[in-house]
Order: C-alpha cells, then structure tokens, then sequence
C-alpha cells in the first residue's frame, strides 16, 4: 500500500486538502464539501494507497500557485496532475482544463464538446466528483442561463473565483431570491 501525502491549505477562498502521489498532485479538494468522504475513499481506492499528513514538492509548488491565482497573479497552473476516477469523468475534466481563464462554458456546450449533447446529467456528475478543484477549473462550468449552479466549494466561493477572473456576472446570480 502506498501514500498520498495530504496537507490542508487555507487561502484567501477557503480551506483546501492538498494531495500529492508519486510527484504529481491528486487531490486539491474543498476541505469541507458534503462528498468529502466519497472523494477520499475514491482517491485511497484509486491509488491503492493511505492519506499520509505531510508536505511534498507538489503540494509546495501548488500552494505557491494557489496563491498568486488568489492574487490575480496567474491564469495557468503549471502543476503535474494525477486525475483518478473513470475514463469519462477524466475526460470531462480534461475539457474543463480547456475553459480559459476568465470564461466560462455551459453544461450542455461542454456535453456538445464531447460529441453527446444528451450527457449533461453525466458531465454534471463527473464535474461535481472533480477532485482537483481550481487547477482543474469546474467553477467555470454554468447553467444553459448563464445562472450559478452547484460548486463543491459552495456557490459564493463560484461567484468569487469567478469575479476573481474577471467574467461578468449578473448580480443576482446564485441569490435565492433575487427582488
């Protein structure tokens, strides 16, 4: 059994778990979302390995990076990535790392991408299983009006990333009730 070494990571949008395998980062996750446990049996079962707390060149270099996109010093994250989940969801996240920074793309315009228009339900649940939270850019990802919809990371946090990249949001986005 090998190791995913784990270190929780507070910035400026909240706390992160940051995890690291075999020199690639595997897990940059919202510390606190409701599929905490899920996320974290899939990566330990995925990879055959035990959460191990500790610090790695990987997380070091992600935490630097977290930081300057925080400040609106970085659109690309330059970080190796281990992407552990099913052939789809992986390559749904794949499409969600060619959203550009400051823009954002519709559930059924990224199931249109991937050649089947009928799989928003699908790419929904394989953008809401996304383990590597910013780097791999699911916050980008909106409803066919253009409304806020479902974040691990809760929907103000969205909002926030999404002002951080300077995309134009309603301002009644993501309220319940928007009068």
């Amino acid at each position: 059994m090998g190791s995913i070494i784990i270190r929780y990571f507070s910035f400026e949008f909240g706390e992160l778990v940051l995890g690291s395998y075999d020199g690639e980062l595997c897990l940059c996750d919202w510390r606190y979302r409701k599929m905490r446990t899920a996320t974290d049996r899939r990566m330990q079962d995925g990879l055959n390995s035990e959460y191990v707390e500790g610090d790695s060149p990987v997380i070091q270099m992600t935490q630097k990076q977290l930081g300057e996109y925080a400040q609106g010093n970085r659109e690309i994250f330059t970080i190796p990535l281990r992407m552990v989940g099913t052939d789809f969801q992986k390559q749904v996240w794949h499409a969600l790392i060619n959203i550009p920074f400051g823009q954002t793309e519709t559930y059924l315009g990224l199931s249109k991408k991937l050649g089947n228009a009928k799989a928003i339900r699908a790419i929904a649940s394989a953008n809401g299983a996304n383990a590597l939270g910013i780097i791999v850019p699911c916050h980008r990802v909106i409803g066919s009006k253009g409304e806020l919809v479902g974040y691990a990371g809760g929907l103000p946090v969205k909002r926030d990333l999404l002002k951080l990249e300077k995309v134009d949001l309603d301002p009644n986005q993501g309220k319940l009730f928007p009068f």
